[in-house]
């Protein structure tokens, strides 16, 4: 097995993109499968590497990386050195960050990629990314979230009076209780949002997919409730939907990950997507 990782994607004026890819090395055409984190999330975190292991051993090219705005470093990928990034960061820039990913393996010629079969999984927040993005690209061919969220808007808790401090202060801070950083949301991100509004508008996207759609969520995870991935089943009848009876957000893994396996709720969303994915392509 061949794992590469802090690989490098550099574009003129732009954050440069760090990735990790797991792949078996015998120069055949694997689909093509993109993993993006969520929300104060990074590609390293818990078992996210052992979960590259898994499809790769699949016979599947598996991809991760950290949004360039994430809060990450070249010489720290991991956790949050650059609090500003992380305050800057907004879903225009995690679009983009996905269209730059796709357009540098589509221009790759690997060997051991196929290119007509590429597969968007997003953790979170990182689910309504991709699920933009599978409705705005045609290359992606199938698409997966993993306690994905349904609706970015409600989240801003918009005309609140936290809202509306934040509006007059242009910042506002998240503690992150496991570093205990004090985290910065400058209020660009909303502006961005209210900008793109109608583009973030996840149940739209939905309704426009075409192509195969999983959704897995746990039934105990309380950072974004079952019903939200119940609502992303509603809105398109071609949608498949997989409840982990006793998964939370992050399907039993945490960070750091010290063991060399998978907790239990997580390997079997993991096998769930990768016979899903085999059931949606010919490998």
């Amino acid at each position: 097995m061949i794992i590469d990782k802090n690989l490098t994607l550099k574009d003129k004026n732009k954050k440069v993109i760090l990735y990790d890819v797991f792949h078996n090395n015998d120069f055949t055409k694997k689909p093509l499968v993109i993993f993006s984190h969520g929300y104060k999330g990074f590609k390293d975190w818990g078992a996210w590497d052992l979960v590259g292991e898994e499809f790769a051993k699949n016979n599947l090219f598996f991809v991760k990386f950290n949004f360039s705005h994430n809060g990450g470093t070249l010489k720290n990928p991991i956790d949050f050195p650059d609090l500003n990034a992380f305050g800057n960061n907004n879903y225009s820039y995690e679009l983009d960050d996905l269209e730059r990913i796709l357009t540098y393996f589509k221009k790759s010629n690997s060997k051991n990629i196929d290119l007509n079969t590429i597969i968007l999984i997003g953790h979170s927040r990182g689910g309504g990314s991709v699920l933009i993005k599978a409705s705005e690209n045609s290359l992606v061919k199938s698409v997966i979230t993993w306690a994905g969220v349904s609706d970015f808007k409600i989240r801003f808790k918009e005309n609140t009076l936290g809202w509306k401090d934040w509006k007059e202060k242009g910042v506002m801070y998240v503690e992150n209780q496991r570093t205990k950083q004090s985290m910065p949301h400058f209020f660009q991100f909303y502006e961005d949002f209210k900008k793109n509004e109608d583009r973030f508008n996840i149940k739209s996207a939905v309704e426009k997919l075409k192509i195969p759609y999983l959704i897995i969520h746990g039934q105990k995870d309380v950072g974004v409730l079952p019903d939200e991935g119940k609502k992303l089943k509603s809105w398109n009848s071609t949608n498949e939907l997989k409840l982990i009876e006793s998964g939370d957000h992050t399907f039993s893994a945490k960070h750091p990950w010290k063991f060399d396996f998978l907790p239990k709720e997580l390997k079997e969303v993991v096998l769930t997507t990768i016979n899903f994915i085999k059931s949606n392509v010919e490998l």
